[in-house]
């Protein structure tokens, strides 16, 4: 018996393979497996400082198979988290990703962030970014500067 999958399934998985392409590519990493769980750790990371509302259609903007483990294990009524320092959210981000506790954490956001500004639109971005207090935009700042000198 020949069972063909609906095509939206071979159209997330093209896509989730991309992304994790792309992060892979960007954190100069031949591990795809590594670069899902990175992807993951620093979802989770941004998810859980997101109040509800702006979680969720943050999680509608991404592709179904990652709109999957970007949800996996949520606890909307934890969140939003509090993080008071940029140090503090990469030592989050750390903690989540447990393939490998030598990462350079700040890297590894800066990484996603630049992901999510390739396959995101700009306003869904600055809506997240405006839900950061003014202190954790840095992070947003120190990609937008990498980003610069990448495409000079």
């Amino acid at each position: 018996m020949n069972i063909k999958q609906p095509e939206v399934f071979a159209t997330t998985l093209q896509k989730t393979n991309a992304w994790i392409h792309q992060l892979s590519r960007l954190l100069g990493w031949d591990d795809y497996q590594k670069a899902y769980h990175g992807l993951r750790a620093v979802l989770h990371v941004l998810r859980d400082r997101l109040p509800v509302a702006e979680a969720a259609h943050f999680g509608a903007q991404l592709p179904m198979l990652i709109r999957g483990f970007y949800y996996d294990e949520w606890k909307p009524g934890a969140t939003p988290v509090k993080i008071k320092t940029a140090q503090e959210l990469y030592d989050l981000v750390k903690k989540n990703f447990a393939a490998d506790q030598n990462v350079n954490p700040m890297r590894l956001t800066q990484a996603v962030l630049q992901l999510l500004a390739k396959n995101l639109s700009p306003g869904e971005l600055e809506k997240i970014r405006a839900n950061f207090p003014e202190h954790l935009r840095e992070i947003w700042a120190q990609t937008e500067r990498i980003e610069n000198l990448v495409t000079v």
